[in-house]
C-alpha cells in the first residue's frame, strides 16, 4: 500500500542550517516565523484565528534514511526509534504545538517555532488542551534523564 501526502504550505524560519536549530517548541521560546499556506486551501483557514495554539504536521524534508535503535539527544543509552522524536524515520513526520500570534490571509504568524526554513507543511490542526489531558502521563526513558539532569536548563519545559 502507498500512502500519498500533498503539501498544503510550507515554513518560512530564521533556522536555514540545522546546526542551531532549537530541538522542540518549548526551546524555541519568542523565534518566530510564518506559514505560508498554499491558495487553494486558504478557505481552509476561516476559524482557525480564535485558538492561541496550532499543531502543525510537516515533513521532514532533509531527513535520509533511519535506524530502529538510536542514542537520542538528551540521553546517552540506545533506545527504539519510536520511543523518540527523532527527524530520522521510516515516515519522516515532525509535530510541533506553536502559538498562533495572527493570520493574514495565507499567511499565518507563529510563535515558538523550531521547524527548518522551506520545510513543507502536511497539515494544521487547533491545539486544544481539553482534548489531550489525561489522568496519568508517563514520559518513559526521559524519566531517568530528569532524574539524571537539572530542569533549570529548561530541557523539559
Amino acid at each position: 500500500m502507498k500512502i500519498n501526502y500533498q503539501p498544503i504550505g510550507i515554513v518560512h524560519s530564521p533556522f536555514t542550517k540545522l546546526a542551531g536549530m532549537p530541538i522542540q517548541p518549548s526551546r524555541a521560546k519568542d523565534i518566530s516565523g510564518s506559514i505560508e499556506v498554499f491558495p487553494e486551501f486558504t478557505e481552509g483557514l476561516d476559524d482557525l484565528s480564535g485558538f492561541s495554539h496550532i499543531i502543525l504536521l510537516y515533513h521532514f524534508h532533509r531527513s535520509t534514511g533511519y535506524r530502529l535503535k538510536i542514542i537520542p539527544f538528551l540521553d546517552n543509552q540506545l533506545r527504539g526509534l519510536f520511543a523518540t522524536r527523532a527527524p530520522n524515520r521510516p515516515n519522516p513526520i515532525g509535530l510541533s504545538v506553536v502559538r498562533l500570534a495572527s493570520i493574514q490571509d495565507n499567511r499565518l504568524s507563529v510563535m515558538n517555532l523550531d521547524i527548518l526554513d522551506k520545510t513543507p507543511v502536511i497539515d494544521i490542526k487547533p491545539y486544544i488542551p481539553e482534548f489531550d489531558k489525561g489522568t496519568e502521563v508517563r514520559i518513559g526513558w526521559l524519566e531517568e534523564v530528569r532524574k539524571r539532569e537539572a530542569v533549570s536548563d529548561n530541557r523539559f519545559t
